[in-house]
C-alpha cells in the first residue's frame, strides 16, 4: 500500500519583502522598465479564443518535451482545464509521439473520460485517472504535466524531495510534495485520488516515488516550465549526490534566502515567461505546424 508524505521545510526566519504597491509614475533612472511589467499572462474576454490559444500552447509544450527527450513510448500526458467548460479538460491522444501532436489532435473529455469532440484516437486511461483527480481536487489547477523523464524518474527512486542547492531549485521551496510508495500503473480512481491528496491543497509539484515527476499550473506554460525546471533540478541533485559521495561537501541555500528567491522568481507570471522562449523557438523551428 502506498503512503503519502507532503514535504515542506519551514523557514527559519520570516523574510520581509517590500510590498509591490502601485507602480511609480516616475520613469526608472536607468531608462529600463520595471521587471514586474514584463511578467504578464494574457487574459481573454472570449473564452473560445482563450481555448484555442491554450490548446496551441499545450501542443507546443508536447513538441518542446519531445525535443528535450521527455517522450516515453505511449506514456506521458499533459492536461488543460477547458476555459469554456471548466468541468472538462483536454488531454493528448494515446500512443501519438509528442513530436507529432497538433492542437487539433487534443481530446476534450468529461469527468467520466468520455470524449466530447470527434477523434480517431484513444485516451490514456492512467493519464485520465491522474488528471481527472487533480482537476477535481484543485480548482486552481488549470494544467498538469507528467511524463517519464529520465532524471525525474531516476531521482524518484529515492522517494525524497530535492534540496535547495541553487537559485532555480528555489522554485520548489515549500512547494513540492512527495508521494511515497508505488501503487502500480494508475488504472483506478483511488490511485489518482491518492496522488492528488499527496500534492496537497497548494503545492504545484510532486515527486511520485518509483514513477517520476508531475507539475501543475494556472496555465500550460507554467506547468510546462515547472516540469522542465524540476527535471533539471533532479539532474542537479543526482550530480551533486555523486560528487558528495566522493567527499565533496554540499552547500545549501538558506531558508530565508530560498523563501526570498521563491517569492521573486517562482510566481506564475515569471514561470509563464520562462516558457515563452521555448515556445517562440519551437514555433520558428516547426513553422507553426503544431497550431493546426
Amino acid at each position: 500500500m502506498a503512503t503519502i508524505t507532503e514535504t515542506a521545510t519551514a523557514p527559519e526566519a520570516e523574510v520581509v519583502l517590500r510590498a509591490s504597491g502601485p507602480a511609480s509614475t516616475e520613469p526608472p533612472a536607468s531608462g529600463i522598465d520595471l521587471i514586474e511589467k514584463i511578467h504578464v499572462i494574457p487574459t481573454f474576454t472570449d473564452k473560445y479564443a482563450e481555448r484555442q490559444w491554450a490548446k496551441e500552447h499545450m501542443a507546443a509544450a508536447f513538441r518542446i518535451f519531445a525535443k528535450m527527450g521527455f517522450n516515453d513510448g505511449a506514456g506521458g500526458h499533459i492536461s488543460l482545464r477547458d476555459p469554456v467548460q471548466p468541468d472538462c479538460f483536454w488531454i493528448n491522444p494515446y500512443a501519438v509521439h509528442f513530436a507529432l501532436i497538433k492542437a487539433s489532435d487534443l481530446i476534450l473529455v468529461n469527468e467520466e473520460g468520455q470524449p466530447l469532440t470527434p477523434t480517431p484516437y484513444k485516451v490514456n486511461k492512467a493519464g485520465f485517472m491522474i488528471h481527472a483527480a487533480l482537476h477535481k481536487a484543485r480548482p486552481d489547477v488549470h494544467a498538469a504535466a507528467h511524463t517519464h523523464s529520465p532524471y525525474g524518474r531516476a531521482w524518484s527512486t529515492f522517494g525524497k524531495p530535492i534540496e535547495m542547492l541553487n537559485q532555480d531549485m528555489c522554485f520548489f521551496y515549500n512547494d513540492l510534495s512527495v508521494y511515497e510508495g508505488f501503487g502500480g500503473v494508475v488504472l483506478a480512481r483511488e490511485e489518482g485520488d491518492r496522488i492528488a491528496q499527496a500534492l496537497g491543497p497548494t503545492n504545484k509539484s510532486v515527486i511520485l516515488q518509483n514513477h517520476g515527476i508531475l507539475t501543475c499550473g494556472g496555465t500550460v506554460d507554467e506547468a510546462a516550465a515547472l516540469f522542465i525546471a524540476l527535471e533539471q533540478a533532479c539532474q542537479t541533485q543526482l550530480l551533486a549526490e555523486a560528487a558528495a559521495a566522493n567527499g565533496l561537501e554540499k552547500k545549501y541555500v538558506g531558508n530565508a534566502e530560498a523563501a526570498y528567491t521563491k517569492k521573486g522568481s517562482g510566481t506564475p507570471e515569471v514561470l509563464f515567461m520562462q516558457f515563452k522562449p521555448e515556445y517562440d523557438l519551437i514555433l520558428k523551428e516547426t513553422k507553426g505546424d503544431f497550431l493546426d
